[in-house]
Protein backbone atom coordinates (compact mmCIF):
# COMPACT_ATOMS: atom_id res chain seq x y z
CA UNK A 1 0.00 0.00 0.00
CA UNK A 2 1.49 3.43 -0.93
CA UNK A 3 1.70 5.77 2.37
CA UNK A 4 0.38 9.12 1.38
CA UNK A 5 0.62 12.53 3.26
CA UNK A 6 -0.49 16.32 3.27
CA UNK A 7 1.67 19.00 3.10
CA UNK A 8 0.26 22.04 4.37
CA UNK A 9 1.47 25.43 3.06
CA UNK A 10 1.17 28.60 4.41
CA UNK A 11 -0.71 31.70 3.35
CA UNK A 12 1.29 34.02 0.36
CA UNK A 13 0.23 37.29 -0.26
CA UNK A 14 -0.16 38.52 -4.08
CA UNK A 15 -0.27 41.89 -5.67
CA UNK A 16 -2.83 42.17 -8.70
CA UNK A 17 -1.80 42.76 -11.85
CA UNK A 18 -4.04 45.13 -14.14
CA UNK A 19 -4.74 44.73 -17.90
CA UNK A 20 -7.37 45.82 -19.58
CA UNK A 21 -8.72 44.34 -23.06
CA UNK A 22 -10.90 46.31 -25.73
CA UNK A 23 -10.24 43.95 -29.13
CA UNK A 24 -12.19 44.17 -32.03
CA UNK A 25 -15.58 45.89 -30.42
CA UNK A 26 -18.32 46.99 -31.88
CA UNK A 27 -19.55 50.31 -29.85
CA UNK A 28 -23.49 49.38 -31.58
CA UNK A 29 -23.65 46.06 -30.43
CA UNK A 30 -25.35 45.44 -26.87
CA UNK A 31 -23.64 43.47 -24.30
CA UNK A 32 -20.19 43.58 -23.00
CA UNK A 33 -17.73 45.87 -24.44
CA UNK A 34 -14.40 45.39 -22.59
CA UNK A 35 -12.77 43.20 -20.08
CA UNK A 36 -10.05 44.73 -17.29
CA UNK A 37 -8.28 41.24 -16.05
CA UNK A 38 -6.55 41.34 -12.59
CA UNK A 39 -3.93 38.37 -12.02
CA UNK A 40 -4.69 36.90 -8.59
CA UNK A 41 -1.30 34.79 -8.34
CA UNK A 42 1.11 33.40 -10.54
CA UNK A 43 3.06 30.51 -10.31
CA UNK A 44 4.49 27.33 -12.06
CA UNK A 45 1.28 25.53 -12.19
CA UNK A 46 -1.71 24.18 -14.44
CA UNK A 47 -5.09 24.61 -13.54
CA UNK A 48 -7.66 23.10 -15.34
CA UNK A 49 -10.35 22.79 -12.33
CA UNK A 50 -12.22 25.29 -10.02
CA UNK A 51 -15.12 25.87 -8.21
CA UNK A 52 -16.29 29.11 -6.44
CA UNK A 53 -17.40 29.03 -2.36
CA UNK A 54 -18.51 32.55 -1.50
CA UNK A 55 -15.00 34.37 -1.38
CA UNK A 56 -12.89 31.19 -1.90
CA UNK A 57 -11.54 30.44 -5.43
CA UNK A 58 -11.07 26.18 -4.87
CA UNK A 59 -8.32 24.92 -7.33
CA UNK A 60 -7.37 21.39 -8.27
CA UNK A 61 -3.96 21.35 -9.90
CA UNK A 62 -0.80 19.49 -11.29
CA UNK A 63 1.96 18.16 -9.32
CA UNK A 64 -0.28 16.69 -6.26
CA UNK A 65 -1.25 20.44 -5.57
CA UNK A 66 -4.76 21.87 -4.78
CA UNK A 67 -5.84 25.09 -2.28
CA UNK A 68 -7.77 28.48 -3.23
CA UNK A 69 -7.14 31.68 -3.00
CA UNK A 70 -9.24 34.04 -0.29
CA UNK A 71 -11.11 37.02 -2.36
CA UNK A 72 -11.31 39.22 0.74
CA UNK A 73 -7.90 38.82 1.96
CA UNK A 74 -5.83 38.71 -1.08
CA UNK A 75 -4.20 35.33 -0.24
CA UNK A 76 -3.44 31.82 -1.59
CA UNK A 77 -3.31 28.96 0.59
CA UNK A 78 -1.93 25.77 -0.95
CA UNK A 79 -1.54 21.87 -0.18
CA UNK A 80 -0.08 19.14 -1.46
CA UNK A 81 -0.78 15.46 -1.70
CA UNK A 82 2.37 13.80 -1.59
CA UNK A 83 3.10 10.09 -2.39
CA UNK A 84 6.29 7.91 -2.67
CA UNK A 85 6.71 7.52 -5.86
CA UNK A 86 3.77 9.63 -7.64
CA UNK A 87 2.84 12.61 -9.05
CA UNK A 88 -0.30 13.39 -9.14
CA UNK A 89 -2.93 15.69 -11.45
CA UNK A 90 -5.68 16.75 -10.46
CA UNK A 91 -8.41 18.18 -13.34
CA UNK A 92 -11.48 17.78 -11.29
CA UNK A 93 -12.85 19.68 -8.79
CA UNK A 94 -16.83 19.45 -6.91
CA UNK A 95 -18.24 20.53 -3.47
CA UNK A 96 -21.04 20.05 -0.69
CA UNK A 97 -21.48 22.45 1.74
CA UNK A 98 -19.00 21.30 4.11
CA UNK A 99 -16.09 19.69 1.82
CA UNK A 100 -14.27 19.78 -1.58
CA UNK A 101 -13.36 17.07 -3.57
CA UNK A 102 -10.66 16.38 -6.22
CA UNK A 103 -9.91 13.47 -7.99
CA UNK A 104 -6.52 12.18 -9.87
CA UNK A 105 -7.25 12.15 -13.64
CA UNK A 106 -5.32 8.78 -14.21
CA UNK A 107 -3.97 5.37 -12.74
CA UNK A 108 -4.25 4.87 -9.67
CA UNK A 109 -7.62 7.04 -9.83
CA UNK A 110 -7.70 8.82 -6.48
CA UNK A 111 -10.69 10.71 -5.65
CA UNK A 112 -9.80 12.69 -1.93
CA UNK A 113 -12.38 14.47 0.37
CA UNK A 114 -11.24 17.87 2.26
CA UNK A 115 -12.73 19.54 4.92
CA UNK A 116 -13.41 23.12 4.23
CA UNK A 117 -12.61 23.85 7.66
CA UNK A 118 -8.76 22.10 7.15
CA UNK A 119 -9.53 19.37 9.64
CA UNK A 120 -9.25 16.14 7.53
CA UNK A 121 -8.16 15.05 3.92
CA UNK A 122 -9.35 11.57 3.28
CA UNK A 123 -9.14 9.17 0.01
CA UNK A 124 -12.86 8.34 -0.33
CA UNK A 125 -11.71 6.61 -3.54
CA UNK A 126 -9.37 4.38 -5.73
CA UNK A 127 -9.30 2.49 -8.65
CA UNK A 128 -6.71 1.00 -10.35
CA UNK A 129 -6.28 0.28 -13.78
CA UNK A 130 -4.09 1.27 -16.99
CA UNK A 131 -7.23 2.69 -18.90
CA UNK A 132 -8.31 4.62 -15.95
CA UNK A 133 -8.40 8.46 -16.62
CA UNK A 134 -10.94 10.61 -15.08
CA UNK A 135 -12.51 13.65 -16.73
CA UNK A 136 -14.91 15.47 -14.31
CA UNK A 137 -16.84 15.58 -11.11
CA UNK A 138 -19.94 17.26 -10.07
CA UNK A 139 -22.37 17.28 -7.39
CA UNK A 140 -26.59 17.29 -7.69
CA UNK A 141 -26.82 18.16 -3.74
CA UNK A 142 -24.71 17.67 -0.44
CA UNK A 143 -25.35 13.55 -0.69
CA UNK A 144 -25.57 12.84 -4.15
CA UNK A 145 -22.62 13.14 -7.19
CA UNK A 146 -21.22 11.97 -9.97
CA UNK A 147 -17.70 11.86 -11.33
CA UNK A 148 -16.77 10.46 -15.28
CA UNK A 149 -14.24 9.31 -16.83
CA UNK A 150 -12.82 7.50 -20.10
CA UNK A 151 -14.39 3.64 -20.65
CA UNK A 152 -12.42 0.35 -19.64
CA UNK A 153 -15.25 -1.33 -21.16
CA UNK A 154 -17.66 -0.59 -23.51
CA UNK A 155 -18.83 2.43 -21.78
CA UNK A 156 -18.12 5.75 -20.26
CA UNK A 157 -16.53 5.41 -16.58
CA UNK A 158 -18.81 6.67 -14.20
CA UNK A 159 -18.73 6.95 -10.41
CA UNK A 160 -21.55 7.79 -7.84
CA UNK A 161 -21.81 8.95 -4.20
CA UNK A 162 -25.42 8.92 -2.19
CA UNK A 163 -23.98 9.82 0.81
CA UNK A 164 -22.18 12.85 0.95
CA UNK A 165 -19.03 11.41 -0.97
CA UNK A 166 -17.72 9.20 1.71
CA UNK A 167 -17.95 6.50 -0.17
CA UNK A 168 -18.31 6.02 -4.37
CA UNK A 169 -19.46 2.86 -6.55
CA UNK A 170 -18.62 2.27 -10.02
CA UNK A 171 -21.97 1.97 -11.74
CA UNK A 172 -21.48 -1.43 -13.72
CA UNK A 173 -21.01 -0.95 -18.01
CA UNK A 174 -24.21 -2.76 -19.10
CA UNK A 175 -26.17 -0.26 -16.83
CA UNK A 176 -24.73 2.88 -18.84
CA UNK A 177 -25.18 3.61 -22.62
CA UNK A 178 -22.78 2.20 -24.90
CA UNK A 179 -20.27 3.81 -26.68
CA UNK A 180 -18.10 3.15 -29.94
CA UNK A 181 -14.73 1.85 -30.04
CA UNK A 182 -12.44 5.21 -29.37
CA UNK A 183 -15.24 7.54 -28.20
CA UNK A 184 -13.88 8.91 -24.71
CA UNK A 185 -14.22 12.54 -22.58
CA UNK A 186 -11.69 15.30 -22.20
CA UNK A 187 -10.17 16.61 -19.11
CA UNK A 188 -9.84 20.14 -20.16
CA UNK A 189 -12.05 21.95 -17.58
CA UNK A 190 -14.07 19.70 -15.84
CA UNK A 191 -17.07 20.85 -18.10
CA UNK A 192 -18.12 17.32 -19.06
CA UNK A 193 -20.62 17.17 -16.71
CA UNK A 194 -23.24 19.67 -16.01
CA UNK A 195 -26.13 19.26 -13.57
CA UNK A 196 -29.27 21.55 -13.57
CA UNK A 197 -31.77 20.26 -10.85
CA UNK A 198 -31.90 16.33 -10.90
CA UNK A 199 -30.67 16.09 -14.31
CA UNK A 200 -27.58 15.78 -15.86
CA UNK A 201 -25.62 15.95 -19.02
CA UNK A 202 -22.49 14.35 -20.08
CA UNK A 203 -20.75 15.37 -23.11
CA UNK A 204 -17.78 12.91 -25.21
CA UNK A 205 -15.12 12.82 -27.61
CA UNK A 206 -12.77 10.93 -30.18
CA UNK A 207 -14.55 9.00 -32.36
CA UNK A 208 -18.06 10.49 -31.44
CA UNK A 209 -19.07 13.66 -30.03
CA UNK A 210 -22.53 12.60 -27.98
CA UNK A 211 -24.39 13.95 -25.10
CA UNK A 212 -25.54 11.48 -22.98
CA UNK A 213 -28.74 12.85 -20.46
CA UNK A 214 -30.51 11.44 -17.25
CA UNK A 215 -33.87 12.72 -15.89
CA UNK A 216 -32.90 10.92 -12.63
CA UNK A 217 -29.31 11.47 -11.33
CA UNK A 218 -27.76 8.78 -13.58
CA UNK A 219 -30.26 6.14 -13.00
CA UNK A 220 -31.10 5.68 -16.39
CA UNK A 221 -29.68 7.39 -19.41
CA UNK A 222 -30.48 8.50 -23.39
CA UNK A 223 -27.56 9.46 -26.09
CA UNK A 224 -28.46 12.20 -28.24
CA UNK A 225 -25.87 12.77 -31.45
CA UNK A 226 -24.36 16.22 -32.42
CA UNK A 227 -22.98 17.67 -34.96
CA UNK A 228 -19.56 18.81 -33.23
CA UNK A 229 -16.30 17.74 -35.30
CA UNK A 230 -15.73 14.00 -34.96
CA UNK A 231 -13.63 10.95 -36.17
CA UNK A 232 -10.19 11.94 -34.62
CA UNK A 233 -8.81 10.89 -31.29
CA UNK A 234 -8.44 14.83 -30.79
CA UNK A 235 -12.15 15.60 -31.95
CA UNK A 236 -15.22 16.55 -30.58
CA UNK A 237 -16.94 17.98 -27.57
CA UNK A 238 -14.65 19.53 -24.83
CA UNK A 239 -16.90 21.67 -22.80
CA UNK A 240 -20.62 22.63 -22.47
CA UNK A 241 -22.83 24.28 -19.96
CA UNK A 242 -27.13 24.39 -19.65
CA UNK A 243 -28.46 28.24 -18.39
CA UNK A 244 -31.98 25.92 -17.22
CA UNK A 245 -33.41 22.64 -18.57
CA UNK A 246 -33.89 23.67 -22.17
CA UNK A 247 -30.59 25.92 -23.15
CA UNK A 248 -27.31 24.78 -23.58
CA UNK A 249 -24.04 25.21 -25.53
CA UNK A 250 -21.48 22.75 -26.42
CA UNK A 251 -18.04 23.60 -27.69
CA UNK A 252 -14.48 21.87 -28.45
CA UNK A 253 -13.36 21.11 -31.72
CA UNK A 254 -9.75 19.73 -33.05
CA UNK A 255 -7.26 20.10 -30.59
CA UNK A 256 -4.88 19.31 -32.82
CA UNK A 257 -6.21 22.12 -35.32
CA UNK A 258 -6.84 24.69 -33.15
CA UNK A 259 -7.74 27.12 -35.34
CA UNK A 260 -10.07 25.07 -37.12
CA UNK A 261 -13.48 27.55 -36.07
CA UNK A 262 -16.08 25.17 -38.12
CA UNK A 263 -17.69 22.09 -36.37
CA UNK A 264 -16.65 23.49 -33.16
CA UNK A 265 -19.77 25.35 -31.25
CA UNK A 266 -23.51 24.35 -31.05
CA UNK A 267 -26.57 25.50 -29.51
CA UNK A 268 -29.80 23.71 -28.06
CA UNK A 269 -32.84 24.66 -27.20
CA UNK A 270 -34.57 21.68 -26.23
CA UNK A 271 -32.37 20.12 -23.37
CA UNK A 272 -30.21 18.71 -25.56
CA UNK A 273 -31.97 16.44 -27.75
CA UNK A 274 -31.11 18.41 -30.88
CA UNK A 275 -28.52 20.71 -31.68
CA UNK A 276 -27.36 23.42 -34.12
CA UNK A 277 -24.00 24.61 -35.27
CA UNK A 278 -23.98 28.15 -34.86
CA UNK A 279 -20.76 30.82 -35.74
CA UNK A 280 -19.51 28.56 -38.73
CA UNK A 281 -15.57 29.51 -39.64
CA UNK A 282 -16.55 32.27 -37.15
CA UNK A 283 -15.24 33.20 -33.62
CA UNK A 284 -13.04 31.30 -31.72
CA UNK A 285 -11.07 27.87 -32.82
CA UNK A 286 -10.69 25.55 -30.28
CA UNK A 287 -12.22 25.85 -26.69
CA UNK A 288 -12.00 24.19 -23.45
CA UNK A 289 -14.40 26.12 -21.89
CA UNK A 290 -17.73 27.67 -22.35
CA UNK A 291 -20.01 29.41 -19.61
CA UNK A 292 -22.96 31.30 -19.96
CA UNK A 293 -23.21 34.71 -18.43
CA UNK A 294 -25.68 34.68 -15.13
CA UNK A 295 -28.99 36.48 -15.82
CA UNK A 296 -28.34 37.04 -19.17
CA UNK A 297 -31.40 34.89 -20.17
CA UNK A 298 -29.46 32.68 -21.59
CA UNK A 299 -28.30 35.20 -24.61
CA UNK A 300 -24.30 35.77 -23.38
CA UNK A 301 -21.52 33.30 -22.71
CA UNK A 302 -17.93 33.47 -22.84
CA UNK A 303 -15.43 30.81 -24.01
CA UNK A 304 -11.87 30.54 -23.01
CA UNK A 305 -9.03 28.52 -25.28
CA UNK A 306 -6.24 28.39 -27.86
CA UNK A 307 -7.87 31.52 -29.39
CA UNK A 308 -7.82 33.62 -26.51
CA UNK A 309 -10.97 34.87 -24.50
CA UNK A 310 -14.56 35.23 -26.66
CA UNK A 311 -17.89 36.83 -25.48
CA UNK A 312 -21.17 36.24 -27.03
CA UNK A 313 -24.31 38.37 -26.69
CA UNK A 314 -27.02 36.46 -29.01
CA UNK A 315 -27.16 32.84 -27.97
CA UNK A 316 -23.46 31.91 -29.46
CA UNK A 317 -24.72 32.88 -33.32
CA UNK A 318 -21.67 35.24 -32.95
CA UNK A 319 -18.68 36.15 -31.01
CA UNK A 320 -16.12 39.27 -30.36
CA UNK A 321 -12.70 38.33 -29.04
CA UNK A 322 -12.37 40.13 -25.65
CA UNK A 323 -8.70 39.60 -24.57
CA UNK A 324 -6.10 37.62 -26.42
CA UNK A 325 -4.95 35.09 -23.64
CA UNK A 326 -4.64 31.61 -25.10
CA UNK A 327 -3.16 29.94 -21.21
CA UNK A 328 -6.77 30.17 -19.98
CA UNK A 329 -8.30 26.89 -19.29
CA UNK A 330 -11.39 27.01 -17.85
CA UNK A 331 -13.58 29.80 -16.17
CA UNK A 332 -16.78 30.60 -13.48
CA UNK A 333 -18.67 33.34 -12.86
CA UNK A 334 -18.77 34.83 -9.61
CA UNK A 335 -21.76 37.30 -10.85
CA UNK A 336 -23.28 38.20 -14.18
CA UNK A 337 -19.96 40.62 -14.60
CA UNK A 338 -17.57 39.31 -13.03
CA UNK A 339 -15.63 35.54 -13.26
CA UNK A 340 -12.54 33.97 -12.38
CA UNK A 341 -10.37 31.93 -14.82
CA UNK A 342 -7.06 29.58 -14.75
CA UNK A 343 -4.68 28.02 -16.87
CA UNK A 344 -1.27 27.68 -16.98
CA UNK A 345 0.62 29.36 -13.67
CA UNK A 346 -2.12 31.69 -13.07
CA UNK A 347 -5.60 32.59 -11.42
CA UNK A 348 -7.18 35.95 -12.98
CA UNK A 349 -10.20 37.79 -12.29
CA UNK A 350 -12.24 38.77 -15.02
CA UNK A 351 -14.31 42.12 -15.00
CA UNK A 352 -16.45 42.18 -17.78
CA UNK A 353 -17.47 46.18 -18.67
CA UNK A 354 -20.50 47.15 -21.04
Amino acid sequence: MRSFFLISMSFVLFVSCKTVSNIGIDDNNMGFKAVKIDTLFQDKISIRAILIDANKIWYAADNSRFGFYDLTQNKKKESIISNDSLKFEFRSIAQTSEAVFILNVSNPALLYKIAKDGSEVRLVYQENHKKVFYDSMQFWNDKEGIAIGDPIENSLSVIITRDGGNSWNKIASDKLPKIIDGEAAFAASNTNIVIKGNKTWIVSGGKKASVFYSSDKANTWKVYNTPIVQGKTMTGIFTADFYDSKIGFIAGGNYELPNQKFGNKAATTDGGKTWKLQAESQGFGYASCVQYVPDSNGKELVSVGASGLYYSSDSGKSWRQMALDSSLFTIRFLDNHTAIAAGKNKIVRVNFKK
